[in-house]
């Protein structure tokens, strides 16, 4: 479908173009008129949309088997024509997964590493790739992305403890190495939620996961009940991000409860869908298109909750 529709659109510059250019017959190859007219170019600026799209039931489990009909795709509030349709359970995944390893995560740190394990050989494929990333004072690859599992295992138990946490700055450097890569492009976090010394700030790093189609799925790894000693300011930011990108947050404060949210991760990735479109119009100034999807002709649709990224940016940021 994607080479159907670039051939459509070739074949639309290319009339348009005909269509621009003057009648040649009376002028003669070597006329200086004709010499300095420059040839016409028309430039032509579509941009094909992806919205990678998470459908869960009542009971928060992912609903497989939906069709194109079944969606709807707005943009700014302009119904928009759906121009690729894909269920994405075969889709080849890139995952970033960054683990915090500031002091505050010392005591947790070895569970953290066995779940993580126990998540990428569940998830991986041949087609797939894992880069590990860990996070204290400064954000280190531990390993670039491979599709191997011994190499991946290594990779997560070579982290190390740091002193400090600069979360965001892994965000935006996660962010920007997937946003080379083709497919699915996916960040899971693991951390405690707080951010103490990123040279970038939570809008950077937020920006920089939307540009790159990153779904951004965090574990956040405290109690869920709140304390006095304990800042929630980077978990709220972490919420935010999540379902900003069309990802999800999870707490967790066990291994077993751990182990749970990778295993969640893993089922939703496997059950998401792709709709992708060409913008028909856009009435709003702002660089930033609002999308929302829905979902219809289902019996059960009214409990339906869909998750998607809030939008994308019609200008890219340098980098």
């Amino acid at each position: 479908m994607r080479k159907s529709a670039t051939v459509a659109l070739v074949l639309l510059v290319y009339a348009a173009a005909r269509a621009q250019q003057k009648p040649s017959g009376q002028q003669q190859p070597g006329n200086s008129q004709q010499q300095s007219e420059p040839a016409t170019t028309l430039k032509v600026d579509v941009k094909l949309v992806n919205v990678f799209v998470t459908v869960t039931d009542a009971r928060g489990s992912p609903v497989a088997g939906l069709k194109k009909e079944n969606f709807s795709v707005q943009e700014d509030g302009h119904e928009q024509k759906i121009a690729i349709f894909d269920k994405e359970s075969a889709l080849p995944l890139s995952i970033a997964l960054a683990v915090d390893t500031s002091l505050s995560t010392r005591r947790d740190l070895p569970l953290e590493q066995s779940s993580a394990k126990r998540f990428a050989h569940l998830i991986m494929r041949a087609v797939d790739a894992l880069a590990v990333y860990s996070f204290s004072e400064a954000v280190n690859l531990s390993m670039p992305f491979t599709a191997d599992l011994r190499r991946i295992d290594e990779g997560i138990d070579h982290v190390r403890l740091g002193a400090a946490t600069a979360l965001y700055d892994a965000i935006y450097l996660a962010s920007r190495a997937l946003d080379r890569r083709q497919g699915r492009k996916v960040i899971v976090l693991i951390t405690d939620g707080g951010d103490t010394i990123s040279k970038v700030d939570y809008k950077e790093a937020a920006r920089a996961a939307e540009e790159a189609e990153a779904l951004v799925y965090s574990i956040i790894v405290v109690p869920i009940e709140a304390s006095a000693g304990r800042e929630t300011g980077g978990e709220h930011a972490l919420i935010q991000l999540s379902e900003d990108t069309g990802g999800k947050y999870y707490y967790a404060k066990s291994a077993s409860q751990l182990d749970d949210a990778f295993r969640k991760i893993s089922d939703e990735l496997r059950t998401q869908y792709l709709l992708a479109y060409y913008p028909s119009q856009h009435t709003s100034f702002s660089e930033f298109r609002r999308i929302q999807v829905n979902v219809s002709g289902s019996s059960d649709a009214a409990d339906y909750r869909v998750r998607h990224r809030a939008g994308y940016y019609s200008v890219k940021s340098d980098f």
